[in-house]
């Protein structure tokens, strides 16, 4: 069984390795080929953000197999003992809080690395000290406050109900429903203060925009993005009478009115093609399959740890071994969603024309420097969005690459 375990997360580091390995390849070479879309200054910066964010991606990788060969090695059943409660609910929440808290702590240095070194390097990120400390303080407080009140629920379904599996789904598909109607108005404003759009004129454009495609939302917001970090972007959050439309405070700046409504109308086409709908009922099954097979974990695997079948352990072992379901999963996944980025591509030239929302795709593309092209398998694995490349060809703009 140790042997089986191994292999098949060995095989998930192996796989996310050499992608990242034929991405920089792939990027290296490209990289000296006359730029496509991009500036040339921008073109060449694109490149090797990307380089560089790909080779602090495999070492993350290299050390998710430790933090692996920690935990199954022996730091669960240290963690085990080093806990005493007789209630086994309360446990498990203590054991998978403090299970988290060590892997974020053990990865905190990648993740400050890339906020105030590569991203600053690059032009992206405006993070100081204080934000970052505040924004973490805020995180690891929902986590505790949230994150245990659910670890308490799915402990009490594992403990009272043999068939626990189903309703733990049931569940967890429930709380991504919410946070998906919550996030609007109650997360995301945690983080960045929203305000209400003060251009009256591009509001109307906008509002009527909505109307053509039967949406109902809350309001027009922009929000102070540009405090964390200078890329461009706007969303559609929410669910039912929740919905916002948010534009980032960088996105305003940046783009006409008119390659804005582009975007926006790239935004109605997967509200109008019910992309939301779809990706929500993708996940479900995703979710559905991880419970099913965490849900019939066979004893041996417990008996080779050296720890009991608890609800702890068992979600213990959901958090280790999910992200390979998610990896090889995401191929499925990221061929229906970019088949639905085209969908959504010729929605909003409908809205204003193919030249505004190819115009805005290339600034964003400038403004946020992301490399153009991509290695077929990094596309496969990874990409939920086509190549630019590949997007502006069919909104009719030539590329000779």
């Amino acid at each position: 069984m140790f042997i089986t375990v191994g292999a098949i997360f060995f095989i998930y580091i192996l796989t996310k390795v050499y992608i990242s390995v034929m991405e920089i390849g792939f990027v290296s070479k490209a990289k000296h080929d006359r730029p496509v879309i991009l500036i040339p200054s921008n073109y060449v910066k694109a490149a090797e953000y990307k380089i560089a964010s790909e080779r602090m991606g495999i070492l993350g990788t290299l050390f998710e197999y430790l933090l692996f060969i920690f935990w199954i090695g022996f730091g669960l059943k240290w963690l085990d003992s080093m806990i005493v409660i007789d209630d086994i609910a309360l446990k498990s929440v203590v054991f998978i809080l403090a299970f988290g808290a060590i892997g974020m702590i053990v990865s905190l240095p990648f993740d400050l690395y890339k906020t105030f070194v590569l991203d600053k390097k690059f032009g992206f990120s405006n993070m100081d000290a204080k934000l970052y400390i505040i924004d973490t303080l805020k995180s690891m407080a929902m986590s505790i406050i949230f994150g245990g009140a659910v670890i308490w629920l799915i402990s009490k379904i594992i403990i009272n109900i043999e068939s626990w599996w189903i309703w733990g789904f049931a569940l967890i598909f429930t709380i991504v429903l919410i946070i998906n109607l919550i996030y609007p108005t109650w997360i995301a404003p945690i983080f960045n203060k929203f305000t209400i759009l003060e251009d009256e004129d591009l509001k109307s454009s906008i509002e009527n925009l909505m109307a053509k495609a039967g949406l109902k939302a809350e309001g027009v917001f922009t929000i102070d993005a540009s405090k964390r970090d200078n890329r461009l972007n706007a969303y559609f959050g929410g669910l039912g009478k929740s919905k916002r439309v948010v534009l980032y405070d960088t996105l305003i700046e940046k783009l006409t009115k008119n390659e804005l409504l582009a975007v926006l109308g790239h935004e109605l086409g997967h509200f109008k093609h019910k992309d939301i709908i779809k990706n929500i009922s993708i996940i479900a099954v995703l979710l559905f399959l991880m419970f099913f097979i965490f849900g019939n974990l066979p004893q041996s695997l417990f008996d080779m740890i050296g720890v009991e079948k608890t609800p702890y352990t068992i979600i213990a072992m959901f958090m280790i071994f999910s992200p390979i379901i998610s990896l090889f999963f995401m191929p499925i996944f990221g061929a229906i969603s970019r088949r639905n980025e085209y969908a959504a591509d010729e929605y909003g030239s409908e809205c204003e024309s193919q030249e505004e929302l190819a115009n805005a795709l290339q600034k964003l593309a400038n403004e946020n420097k992301s490399f153009p092209k991509s290695h077929p398998l990094s596309i496969i694995f990874y990409h939920t969005h086509p190549p630019l490349v590949e997007r502006l060809k069919r909104l009719g703009v030539k590329i000779d690459d």
